[in-house]
């Protein structure tokens, strides 16, 4: 089929990165976003906009706020028929559910703290196994006020899980997609780097002046090259830290006597009960345990602040609390958790260093979800995932361009499909994720639910997107370029503009305000980021309707002729 490895990586470079590209540039685009997600939160709900806060107390203000949390009315109907026996009696109703586990979380960038209980149903199929229905609050630290629930955080909430699960949660049919696009893209990677013999030579070469599919490939090329470690180091610590996921139906019935068995001798081996001893018992002072945490870990020389606190088998006899250290000044996602008898305050078990294995493993998943304090490294980040984007983004232009001449001449739609696609998952998706933050700023800070009418907001925005893409397509099968690019790069610019005018009108944190008289980087970033894509929203859209007039379509027809001979014979993405 293939004269030589060449042609047959080109294929599968092609291919490949073809049909699951609309899906990476989705990945990589929202993943650059998810670098600030805790950022973008404080722009969305102006309510949170003051300092980061460290863990509070306990005893004096998360405990009250425990008291406030209620199971969660959609958990609750989705689950309870699922995990009560009915043979053993009437369910239990929704407020008369037993706290089983309190958790709080906070990182260095976190001004909020995110709180939960896991409640236990008491007449479970499986007693012994994960029975709970969850509820969770947002509190402010200083005051433990909740902050209201209908109030999406568009960063964490909406941006971060587009990264990794497309925000499609049946089934986790989204994070099964989005680790199948990462194993294609690392074929994609090698493939690549088959093809391209002179790969250091491309890291030099940019035409920006050639004609469209010259210039296309050449950054096609050179982006890829740059980033070329990024991208295959990510997309391996992806599929590492969803590896548990991928793996769960395998592992859920076939091996659950096996897992159940482990479950039993990690418990004798650590000390950490597995089961409630159905013996009622009170809470010792947690903020005892937090000052004896941190001295511990002073002593080992990596003093820190509690990231993550859980209490297990609430008001129980064998309940335990484990305090989990912030890792913010290190790259490896630490633990080093310590668990106190939740009756006495004596210290269980304090968890040794980790294997190599295990510190192997620790500083993948800490690298890929950059929990660390260094800003450097995380706009590093955001480089490498944009990067991403534009080597993506070229790959389906310059397909399209190597092929709309014969798709023309033979009256087919193909490149025509592919290039509304394009449109769609490129300045479509940016224009999604402006709009919202638009229609955030927009909807009265009061409106009930006003977070699903965000997310509403986001898919109409990108379906209007995508409609106005294929409506305007029609000169891409005459071979001459879809004015919706040009378009929508207005439409872009027009949006990140109006989103800092209703910031500063809503809240009145304009950038005089944010950046000199009361500094407050989180929300001056996204606003000065919304001015910078605005920018080049407004250059892309002035070279496109320059590269319109100056490109009759006879010139799509001679492009190909003019490909250097390294590149005759071989398609790239």
């Amino acid at each position: 089929m293939f004269q030589n490895l060449r042609q047959s990586m080109a294929w599968l470079h092609t291919w490949f990165g073809l049909v699951i590209g609309f899906v990476l540039i989705v990945v990589f685009f929202f993943g650059s976003l998810s670098v600030f997600d805790r950022e973008i939160d404080r722009w969305a709900i102006p309510e949170t906009r003051f300092d980061p806060q460290p863990m509070p107390s306990f005893d004096e203000l998360l405990l009250p706020a425990f008291k406030k949390i209620e199971p969660d009315e959609a958990d609750y109907a989705a689950n309870m028929a699922t995990l009560h026996d009915p043979a053993k009696g009437p369910p239990t109703p929704r407020l008369s559910l037993p706290a089983d586990e309190y958790w709080a979380y906070t990182t260095h960038r976190d001004p909020v703290l995110r709180m939960g209980i896991g409640f236990k149903v008491p007449l479970a199929k499986d007693p012994d196994g994960h029975n709970h229905i969850h509820g969770q609050i947002t509190i402010d630290p200083r005051s433990g006020a909740v902050v209201r629930a209908d109030q999406l955080k568009i960063g964490s909430e909406w941006f971060y899980p587009m990264h990794y699960s497309l925000n499609w949660s049946w089934k986790n049919i989204g994070i099964f997609l989005v680790g199948l696009a990462a194993l294609v893209m690392l074929a994609a990677l090698v493939s690549g780097v088959v093809i391209h013999r002179r790969i250091f030579r491309e890291f030099f070469t940019f035409r920006p002046k050639k004609h469209t599919q010259r210039s296309t490939l050449d950054l096609h090329n050179l982006s890829g090259v740059v980033a070329l470690p990024f991208h295959f180091f990510f997309a391996f610590t992806g599929l590492v830290v969803f590896a548990a996921v991928y793996f769960l139906p395998v592992s859920l019935f076939p091996l659950k006597d096996l897992h159940d068995r482990h479950e039993v001798m990690e418990a004798q081996a650590t000390g950490l009960p597995r089961l409630a001893a159905g013996v009622p018992a009170p809470l010792a002072s947690v903020d005892a345990m937090v000052v004896e945490a941190k001295r511990r870990w002073a002593a080992r020389d990596m003093a820190g602040e509690v990231g993550f606190l859980m209490v297990h088998h609430v008001g129980d006899a064998n309940s335990y609390v484990s305090l989990y250290r912030a890792g913010s000044n290190r790259v490896a996602l630490v633990g080093e958790g310590i668990h106190f008898k939740a009756s006495t305050g004596e210290v269980i078990r304090e968890e040794p260093p980790p294997s190599a294995v295990g510190s192997i493993n620790e500083f993948l998943t800490g690298l890929h979800l950059q929990h660390f304090e260094h800003w450097l490294l995380r706009w590093l980040y955001v480089l490498g995932g944009l990067l991403g984007c534009v080597c993506i983004a070229t790959g389906f232009v310059f397909f399209v361009e190597k092929r709309k001449a014969a798709h023309a001449q033979s009256s087919s739609q193909g490149s025509r499909v592919v290039d509304a696609l394009a449109v769609s998952t490129m300045t479509g998706m940016v224009i999604a994720a402006v709009g919202m933050l638009v229609v955030n700023r927009a909807l009265p800070a009061s409106l009930a639910g006003k977070g699903e009418w965000e997310k509403l907001a986001f898919w109409g925005i990108w379906g209007l997107a995508m409609l106005h893409a294929f409506v305007r397509s029609g000169p891409v099968a005459q071979a001459r370029m879809n004015p919706a690019w040009r378009e929508q790069c207005w439409a872009l610019a027009a949006l990140a503009v109006a989103a800092v005018a209703l910031n500063a009108l809503t809240t009145g944190d304009h950038l005089v305000k944010t950046v000199f008289t009361d500094t407050y980087w989180p929300v001056a970033g996204v606003d000065l980021s919304l001015l910078a894509t605005a920018l080049i929203a407004i250059w892309a859209a002035r070279t496109l309707a320059l590269r319109e007039r100056r490109a009759p379509a006879s010139k799509s027809a001679k492009a190909d002729s003019t490909e250097p001979k390294e590149s005759a014979g071989v398609a790239h993405v």
